[in-house]
């Protein structure tokens, strides 16, 4: 009996290979794979504490070397796979990416009980921000919207 592995398969079990291997080297417990054309172009490991960056997630590290390959901050027609669901901030780079879609393997769930528990930041943003534990307010300068104004009145700018 032949079995078909769909392309996402695959992909999904290279993200769950690098994210193991990045274990076994002292990195997080996280990979992914930017795939374009059918074709893997970057992949990206969990860089957190190797790197002192908290922003450097698998899929965050895996969308700049993709952006990178290109030579375009946008990765349309390109599929985020990763080892696990990708938190806000992942799912946030993947939408300024401008990916065509995201897949994943283990989910958040699976995350919390090995220690990295970011339930409470899926959902925070649906809170009031009155309520978030980390206060975020605005304080208005009087000049807020001159660096749009300037970007604005730049002919050359690239718009993203």
């Amino acid at each position: 009996m032949t079995t078909t592995v769909s392309p996402d398969h695959a992909w999904l079990r290279e993200a769950v290979e690098l994210a193991t291997r990045s274990v076994t080297t002292g990195g997080g417990p996280f990979g992914a794979v930017v795939v374009r054309d059918g074709a893997v172009i970057a992949t990206g490991t969990n860089q957190v504490t190797a790197s002192l960056d908290p922003t450097a997630h698998a899929e965050v590290v895996a969308i700049r070397a993709a952006c990178r390959e290109i030579g375009d901050f946008r990765l349309t027609g390109c599929v985020l796979v990763s080892s696990c669901e990708p938190c806000p901030l992942c799912l946030s780079a993947a939408l300024w990416a401008r990916v065509d879609r995201v897949v994943y393997a283990a989910d958040r769930h699976d995350a919390a009980a090995a220690g990295f528990d970011d339930r409470e930041f899926h959902e925070l943003f649906a809170r009031p921000r009155e309520s978030w534990p980390l206060p975020v307010r605005q304080v208005s300068t009087g000049v807020d919207d001159a660096p749009f104004r300037a970007w604005l009145s730049r002919a050359d700018r690239v718009d993203y």
